[in-house]
């Protein structure tokens, strides 16, 4: 059996463990669709529903797709198979959780302490030290005016809570959730706030939205695009894809089912992938902004210095900024367009569209 095993696991590449990979995931999706996910530059699928069961993971074995999936028995029996790759908690524990009453009503109580989550992480740990546990929290994280949390929940119950996980993760979804896109900067927020209660020290990833969840409204590919390099701006370094719509019908894979939102996503992936050895192996370096409307990082990398931006609001918005990595009047190029880009007296100045990025390189061997 573990012959076979291995026989069928020569492809299967861990994404948390290559310095050349970006992990770019889907939530809680049938193994069955894995082949279609990898053409769109999905490399990791998160949560299984039920599972994992021995079916599925044979499923995302045959595909070459790892999973991070929760440790019941099935998992654990299967700790040393390359196709898991983490751990998880239940998802959204930092909110209030369902409950049923005696005569049967369902509503909502407190959220999960946050020590309990700490203790079920040294739990989990415990029963396999080897992997990562992953923790997806909820828009509380950014979002001071959501009421989803419960009675008695608190801001500083999330210093407590990211102790639960190795990969710490949270979703917001401005467009589709909160039907607003004016709420895109609170994912900035939200992963700063995640590089604060961590110290910088744990693995940051969130949560993206590309569906019409609630079929009210659904994020543009442009502004999908902004939440994403907005995302990577703040150090999140880790991406889950929420696919799912439920309203006006229940569909699983609604990303599937848009072909071009899908296309969109895709060209997003590969460009993502394309720039992964410098987020992940490269130095961050002082960008310094002179305006805050729009976001701004920049990383060191194998003599290069890439320069990314990204505007989350729906007016057009300038950027001045001062690279001091680079040399006065030094050109660079756009790494979409390919066009030229010159710093003039050691500073960049762009107009930045609507939801808009860019994506720039600068050679640093250059006189």
């Amino acid at each position: 059996m573990l012959a076979l095993i291995a026989a069928a696991v020569v492809g299967l590449k861990n994404p948390l463990a290559d310095p050349n990979t970006f992990p770019i995931a889907v939530w809680l999706q049938d193994p069955s669709q894995a082949q279609k996910y990898k053409a769109a530059g999905i490399n990791l699928y998160v949560g299984l529903w039920q599972g994992p069961t021995e079916d599925q993971l044979a499923k995302l074995r045959a595909a070459e797709m790892p999973v991070i999936c929760d440790q019941n028995e099935v998992g654990l029996k299967h700790k040393s198979d390359p196709v898991i790759v983490g751990w998880m908690h239940q998802d959204e524990p930092d909110n209030a959780q369902e409950v049923t009453d005696a005569s049967g009503h369902k509503g909502y109580g407190p959220c999960v302490p946050p020590q309990t989550i700490v203790d079920r992480y040294r739990k989990m740990k415990a029963a396999d030290p080897s992997h990562p546990v992953m923790l997806n929290l909820g828009q509380g994280v950014a979002n001071d005016q959501w009421i989803g949390r419960g009675n008695g929940a608190k801001l500083d119950d999330y210093k407590t809570y990211v102790r639960g996980g190795d990969i710490v993760s949270f979703d917001i979804y401005p467009v589709a959730g909160l039907e607003d896109p004016g709420k895109l900067p609170l994912i900035g927020k939200g992963l700063d706030r995640l590089q604060g209660w961590t110290d910088g020290k744990k693995r940051i990833w969130n949560c993206l939205e590309c569906t019409a969840i609630s079929g009210k409204a659904k994020a543009t590919s442009e502004q999908v695009e902004a939440e994403a390099w907005s995302s990577i701006i703040h150090g999140s370094r880790g991406f889950i894809y929420f696919v799912h719509q439920f309203q006006p019908r229940f569909d699983e894979h609604a990303l599937l089912d848009d072909p071009a939102m899908l296309a969109s996503v895709a060209k997003l992936n590969r460009r993502i992938q394309e720039l992964a050895p410098a987020l992940n192996q490269g130095s961050k370096v002082p960008l310094h902004l002179t305006s805050q409307s729009v976001d701004g990082a920049a990383i060191r990398y194998e003599n290069a210095l890439y320069v990314f931006v990204a505007n989350p609001s729906a007016q057009s918005a300038a950027l001045d900024a001062e690279a001091p990595e680079v040399r006065p009047n030094r050109s660079g190029r756009d790494i979409e367009s390919g066009g030229p880009v010159v710093l003039v007296g050691g500073r960049l100045k762009l107009t930045v569209g609507p939801f808009g990025h860019r994506l720039l390189r600068f050679d640093l061997r250059r006189p």
